[in-house]
């Protein structure tokens, strides 16, 4: 069966200096793990093609098909606050761009491809558990209706690869909207390159933000399209607990997705100093602080576009002043509107946003786990407030909690069943918690992937019940919480 994917490739237009032309290294002994049929269908791509021989050495680097034009992209950026000038993609090639059946169009990429120019001296591979990792959570934000880059497939390639250990090597087939980056725009600005800045800033308008061209000042309206589609994107992270673990500029997507899922988790008790990433010694991406760690971001893209903002160096500072302060207003706007679908209320009144706060430092104080503590509050709606109590020790101040949530609820009338059904539509009750995944990590390293295939059915219908997948939704027993979450690299 010949290969064929409908690339139409945009981001290769740029000139050179934009990536590195460079094929994937092939692998030895390339095998499937699994392949998302249902992102495959919506890109227009034959699933049975995919998982033919011919496919999986397509989806493991061993052949590039017709149309594909594979290239490392460079970029720079700030890691836990230090300036890199070149990183790049050190272990991930694109093959090309295809647009879906919605018409958007997505790049497709190898991720553990082989070593790039851009590798600094590293192997370019990536182990199983990353692999498996990113698949799972990626997989698991999108069923959550949170803007994210997706898994096509993974991929074992029959090798070994050199960790802390000697582990499974694995390629994962990433797609996103874009692989353009924060650290894209901060490469070209520490060269001094403006036009390299203007060519990039005219295909991200083009590509993601078409709305600004007609603005008066349309790099000016880029940069407030960005910082918009981040605080909303951080805004829902925090919803649903998430910590993505390292928020560093060469890991923020201008699209607005989540990518690269390193040592990202999902909390279990809550705690907004919460940090698992066991590189993040300083605390710098916890979970409290992403809010402020993402306005740092967009302020040095901020930096990077300000001498096509204005000419007058004052004036563009103070209205690339503006734009990043609005980051802000975005976010709260964002995050309340979340709240207040998990807490049920249809409408927005005054002090709706200190009925929050009031609840998540309840929580905080008991530790209460985040996903069963909105979930429980579902059936509260309706008047069952056991399982709810029950994640708090002298539930006194959630019973008090309680009473004002229903004060607030009172005003606004309406049926509790209903209420309570629309509340299951915010509030997962299944998360890709950090010991279930740690756990089919685990057995796929030991090569049964019945855990991973499992996990990832379960995580696909996050909102509803199911009662036979019931273990799936409790919190790790004290022998199984997972204290540090590792990037892999």
């Amino acid at each position: 069966m010949s290969v064929h994917l409908p690339f139409e490739n945009t981001y290769v237009r740029l000139p050179d200096r934009f990536y590195a032309r460079i094929a994937p290294t092939p692998t030895t002994a390339p095998r499937l793990i699994r392949l998302n049929r249902p992102l495959a269908a919506d890109l227009g791509l034959v699933a049975a093609m995919l998982e033919s021989s011919e496919g999986v050495d397509v989806l493991a680097g061993n052949r590039v098909p017709e149309g594909a034009d594979p290239v490392a992209l460079a970029y720079a950026g700030h890691q836990f606050g230090q300036f890199v000038p070149q990183l790049g993609d050190g272990r991930a090639i694109l093959l090309g761009e295809v647009v879906g059946r919605d018409g958007v169009r997505r790049d497709i990429q190898l991720k553990g491809a082989g070593p790039t120019p851009f590798s600094r001296s590293g192997d370019g591979r990536a182990s199983l558990g990353p692999v498996m990792r990113e698949y799972l959570v990626s997989e698991a934000m999108n069923a959550l209706g949170v803007p994210t880059t997706r898994a096509l497939a993974a991929v074992v390639t029959g090798e070994r690869v050199i960790r802390e250990e000697i582990l499974p090597g694995a390629v994962l087939t990433r797609v996103a909207k874009s692989h353009v980056r924060v650290g894209t725009f901060q490469f070209f600005a520490a060269r001094g390159d403006i036009e390299g800045i203007r060519l990039l800033a005219d295909h991200v308008i083009s590509r993601h933000y078409p709305q600004v061209r007609a603005a008066a000042q349309p790099y000016l309206a880029l940069l407030e399209a960005v910082v918009t589609a981040q605080a909303a994107l951080v805004a829902h992270w925090m919803s649903i607990g998430f910590i993505h673990g390292v928020m560093n500029t060469d890991n923020m997507s201008i699209a607005g997705e989540t990518i690269d899922y390193g040592p990202c988790a999902f909390m279990d008790g809550f705690d907004p100093e919460q940090v698992y990433s066991s590189i993040d010694r300083g605390c710098r991406y916890s979970y409290g602080n992403q809010p402020r760690i993402a306005q740092w971001n967009l302020a040095r893209l901020a930096e990077t576009l300000l001498e096509l903002i204005d000419a007058d160096g004052t004036a563009a500072v103070e209205q690339a002043k503006v734009a990043i302060n609005g980051f802000s207003t975005h976010f709260e706007a964002s995050f309340i509107d979340l709240m207040r679908r998990k807490l049920g209320l249809g409408s927005a009144r005054d002090g709706d946003l200190d009925l929050v706060k009031s609840l998540l430092g309840t929580m905080a104080q008991a530790r209460s786990d985040f996903t069963l503590t909105f979930r429980h509050l579902c059936a509260a709606a309706g008047g069952e407030d056991a399982a709810l109590r029950g994640l708090f020790t002298g539930p006194a101040k959630i019973d008090a909690w309680l009473a004002g949530w229903r004060e607030r609820l009172a005003t606004e009338g309406g049926d509790d069943a209903e209420r309570a059904a629309r509340m299951r539509q915010a509030n997962p009750l299944f998360i890709p918690r950090n010991h279930r995944v740690e756990e089919a990590i685990r057995a796929g390293i030991a090569n049964d992937f019945g855990p991973f295939e499992r996990l990832s059915a379960v995580l696909a219908r996050p909102y509803d019940n199911q009662p036979e997948s019931a273990a799936y939704a409790r919190p790790p027993k004290p022998d199984e919480v997972v204290l540090s979450t590792f990037c892999g690299t």
